[in-house]
């Protein structure tokens, strides 16, 4: 089987949309957190320093219309209590970074010197 790189200079290219979407800041390391079990607003707040209340809630809001995301409401009443989860699909995502993560401390340290 040929492998196939396709253009991701393309508008159209969906790698490119899949690229744009996880590039958006915060998604990789709400990804990251979440790989570690499903977890409630707060928890994922104190997790990702600097991130406010409300660019978390932007960013699990579209990260659920993508499908990497679930909410689930484990309370309905007031105070209502909800926690979120990868869903298989963004459980897919733990290789491709789990690669990164790798290349960033074997290959991308410090910059060396070529004569």
């Amino acid at each position: 089987m040929a492998l196939v790189i396709p253009d991701v200079l393309e508008e159209s290219c969906t790698t490119r949309q899949a690229l744009e979407r996880l590039a958006a800041k915060w998604r990789v390391l709400l990804i990251y957190a979440l790989l570690a079990g499903p977890q409630r607003h707060a928890e994922l707040r104190r997790r990702l320093p600097g991130i406010t209340q409300k660019v978390l809630t932007e960013t699990l809001r579209g990260m659920e219309s993508d499908g990497l995301v679930e909410r689930r409401v484990l309370k309905d009443t007031a105070p209502q209590h909800v926690e979120y989860a990868l869903t298989p699909l963004g459980e897919t995502l733990q290789e491709p970074l789990s690669a990164i993560c790798a290349w960033a401390v074997e290959d991308a340290g410090p910059p060396r010197r070529t004569r």
